[in-house]
């Protein structure tokens, strides 16, 4: 079938080997050896004809394939997520520096705060003072006319 065929370029029969040997160092496999003594002989019947090494051969780079574009993606995405941390790490030692910058700046006002409540409570003290001041220097100027001395109810009656 057309649809079925691989999307790689036909490999020499030396490549092949030279690829299946790569892919079972890869997966830490390692062919069994035969042993002549409990194995049956090799014949035709028993050894994997060529057709098949090359069909085994496709399939194993064929999955190599897919294995390393799985890794290249992967490899992008880390890439990707690197480049994202870095500015993230960016981002936040700017807030960290604005953070600062606030904190020092709250402070200052905080103190120009504290400054300014004294200096309005000494205000109030200080009027306070002034008004009574006023008051009695008023009430030394007071020249009473007319009121009599001896009674009371005289005086009452005039208010």
């Amino acid at each position: 079938m057309p649809g079925n065929k691989p999307n790689h370029k036909p490999v020499s029969k030396p490549a092949r080997q030279l690829l299946f040997s790569e892919a079972l160092q890869h997966k830490r496999l390692t062919p069994t050896k035969i042993n002549p003594q409990t194995s049956p002989p090799l014949n035709e019947s028993t050894t994997m004809s060529d057709k098949d090494q090359s069909t085994t051969m496709d399939r194993i780079l064929q999955e190599i394939t897919t294995v390393s574009r799985s890794i290249e993606g992967m490899d992008a995405s880390i890439t990707s997520l690197t480049l994202e941390t870095k500015s993230m790490r960016s981002d936040i030692a700017g807030f960290q520096s604005r953070v600062t910058g606030l904190e020092q700046r709250m402070g200052s006002l905080e103190t120009q705060i504290n400054t300014s409540q004294e200096r309005e409570q000494d205000f109030i003290y200080l009027r306070s003072k002034l008004t009574d001041m006023e008051d009695r220097s008023r009430r030394d100027n007071i020249r009473v006319l007319g009121i009599w001395k001896t009674k009371k109810a005289r005086i009452c009656r005039l208010f």
